[in-house]
């Protein structure tokens, strides 16, 4: 399984983001999943099972397949809650939502 964070230019956001969500995910005691970041013109479909990209990019990644959309992308509540989401659409078992924490 892979989650792919995507930015403009691939460096700065899209890098924070890919460190929030290996950080989610150790929080929420999910493995198996790994974690890149990219730029948006070198993605594609197919590039990663869920690609998430700030509400700026929104209307850039039709068809580009799972498109997780985050509203802030700073904000670990949102991004908690948005890769637990996507792990069970994925079908990931996501332990007890408290673990970690």
């Amino acid at each position: 399984m892979k989650f792919l964070a995507v930015c403009s230019t691939g460096l700065g956001s899209s890098f924070m983001v890919h460190m929030n969500i290996d950080k989610v995910l150790k929080e929420l005691g999910i493995t198996g999943v790994d974690v890149d970041h990219a730029d948006l013109g070198s993605v594609g479909p197919g590039s990663a099972d869920a690609i998430f990209v700030g509400a700026d990019l929104a209307d850039s990644v039709g068809g580009l397949g799972d498109v997780v959309v985050l509203n802030s992308i700073i904000d670990l509540n949102e991004l908690r809650t948005k890769v637990r989401e996507t792990a069970e659409r994925k079908g990931i078992t996501v332990p007890d939502a408290e673990a970690g924490r």
